[in-house]
């Protein structure tokens, strides 16, 4: 283990200092049809519930998205995507103190949600969908999370995978921190995420967890996102075997001590951001993870033994 490398971003309205503990980003979908909570925090009431309680939780950021990118998913018009979003920003805004990260691949989406209060980007298909994101993030001098995605979210499951997935993984990275420095993005507002589930196989997921460290080398921030995700509904199928019958995976929500493995592995490895939905749970698995990785620094001060 190798202790994590101390960032600064700088949002409009504070600054996030990144490497000293681990960040949470909570999860929020205002969507009918994400893979694990599509549905359930459509109406601007519930969005704005459920954003104020991963708050309560825990969370260090709230990560907004109103397209889901979930394996099969279509892209949806822009003013659907804005719909579904801006009541949900205009109801936080006065509310929420943690800062707001919109995850959006729409160039369009992400000004306006900027507009409204979001103070982070987070393109999960690095800019090979609408490279004009870079420019907004420039432009308002906004962090940007770029994301390595192989592929479109309809087709990436199905397409053929790369045959040396952290050659892959770095490239892509490479190549989408390149696009975005050239639209001027400072390179100290970038994030990196490898996209864990966005086109990769069950085997490869495990293998960038195990070798996280290599893409520390970059030289950027690190953000994780395994909350819930479909390989581990696999593998705990697998565990399970026969108990499942013919069941592939198992319910999302029955992955969050998985999502823990995950999530901790990611920690050692150097993430300084961990994108998950169940932040209370998530708060102790990274607390404690914290302390492994810097001892004097984050473990709690213990009494002295009486003599």
């Amino acid at each position: 283990m190798r202790k994590r490398k101390i960032f600064r971003l700088h949002l409009p309205t504070r600054t996030l200092t990144l490497g000293k503990h681990t960040l949470l980003m909570g999860v929020l979908n205002v969507t009918p049809d994400s893979f694990s909570d599509g549905g359930k925090f459509l109406t601007s009431d519930r969005a704005v519930e459920q954003a104020l309680s991963l708050q309560r939780a825990g969370a260090d950021i709230l990560d907004i998205g109103a397209e889901s990118t979930r394996p099969g998913s279509q892209s949806i018009p822009m003013v659907d995507e804005l719909l579904r979003l801006l009541p949900v920003l205009q109801a936080l805004r006065s509310k929420l103190k943690i800062p707001i990260s919109i995850d959006t691949r729409k160039a369009g989406v992400a000004e306006i949600a900027i507009g409204a209060g979001a103070e982070i980007i987070n393109d999960v298909s690095g800019l090979n969908y609408d490279p004009r994101i870079a420019e907004v993030a420039a432009r308002r001098r906004i962090p940007l999370i770029l994301m390595h995605m192989r592929g479109e979210p309809s087709t990436m499951q199905t397409a053929p995978f790369a045959r040396n997935v952290m050659r892959d993984v770095t490239q892509g990275l490479r190549a989408s921190i390149q696009k975005a420095r050239r639209a001027g993005v400072a390179k100290s507002q970038i994030i990196v995420d490898p996209g864990i589930g966005f086109g990769k196989s069950f085997q490869q997921n495990y293998e960038i967890l195990q070798r996280l460290p290599e893409l520390a080398k970059l030289g950027y921030p690190l953000m994780v996102g395994t909350s819930r995700k479909g390989f581990l509904g696999r593998t705990l199928a697998l565990a399970k075997g026969s108990a499942l019958g013919k069941a592939k995976t198992v319910p999302a929500e029955e992955r969050i001590w998985a999502t823990a493995a995950t999530v901790t592995a990611s920690i050692l490895g150097g993430a300084h951001i961990v994108r998950v939905h169940d932040v209370t749970e998530m708060a102790q698995v990274a607390r404690v993870a914290d302390c492994l990785l810097d001892l004097p620094a984050n473990a709690p001060a213990l009494p002295r033994a009486k003599k």
